[in-house]
């Protein structure tokens, strides 16, 4: 595991265009990004970007020549990475919808995840607007739940999911999940990154969710890296 508070700055695609109600990156894609350089991505591998945004970790997969699809429900970002693969002139297949309904029957060697995992107030996720992109329910996971439900089935054997979520979300619960639907999985990374204005604007509703304590000014993303056998 790497205990880190250094981001690898430089490993994603400049100048992304980011239109409005698109997650724009930040702490927790360029920590993805590190992670991903750390894996064997070439023009033999199958990769899929769950939750793509701006494409812009697809596009640093596509940079290797490995064949990459993105997917997302918003179609704001469907049609933000479309623009962006076209302005970086890399190959990038973007899909709109549900991760699990257009993949299904469907492997591949490497997915990458950055899912929406901030705490919130409301019992479901929001359905449309800026806040898709990280409200997650009360405890931050109705999104991650489904990926590693669904992680063992879109991987082949030798493939990789690579996930980032915060602390807040109990990346044990990440790995106990993986490790039940057999694959290996491990926290390999974290860093400590400022809290940004939405965990600010919930100071007060975290801290009687017990998730937070007074005075936390950080927080603490991982690296969820799972394999299949």
């Amino acid at each position: 595991m790497v205990p880190s508070t250094a981001l690898a700055f430089g490993t994603l695609p400049r100048r992304l265009i980011v239109l409005p109600g698109v997650y724009r990156p930040q702490a927790d894609t360029w920590l993805l990004a590190e992670a991903l350089s750390h894996e064997r991505v070439d023009a033999d591998t199958d990769v899929l970007d769950i939750g793509t945004g701006t494409g812009a970790l697809a596009l640093s997969a596509a940079r290797t020549g490995a064949r990459v699809e993105a997917v997302d429900v918003s179609w704001p970002a469907v049609i933000a990475a479309c623009l962006n693969a076209f302005r970086q002139r890399l190959p990038l297949r973007v899909t709109h919808g549900d991760f699990a309904a257009r993949t299904r029957d469907r492997r591949f060697d490497v997915v990458l995840t950055n899912p929406p995992y901030v705490p919130s107030a409301r019992p479901r996720p929001s359905a449309r607007g800026a806040a898709r992109a990280w409200d997650a329910g009360p405890d931050g996971r109705a999104v991650i739940d489904r990926v590693c439900a669904c992680a063992p089935a879109l991987l082949r054997p030798g493939g990789v999911l690579l996930m980032v979520h915060s602390g807040m979300c109990g990346p044990p619960a990440t790995v106990a999940r993986l490790e039940a639907g057999g694959l290996s999985a491990e926290v390999t990374a974290r860093a400590s990154v400022p809290w940004g204005p939405v965990l600010r604007a919930r100071r007060t509703w975290l801290r009687k969710q017990g998730l937070a304590d007074d005075g936390d000014e950080r927080e603490e993303l991982v690296i969820i890296r799972a394999e299949h056998p």
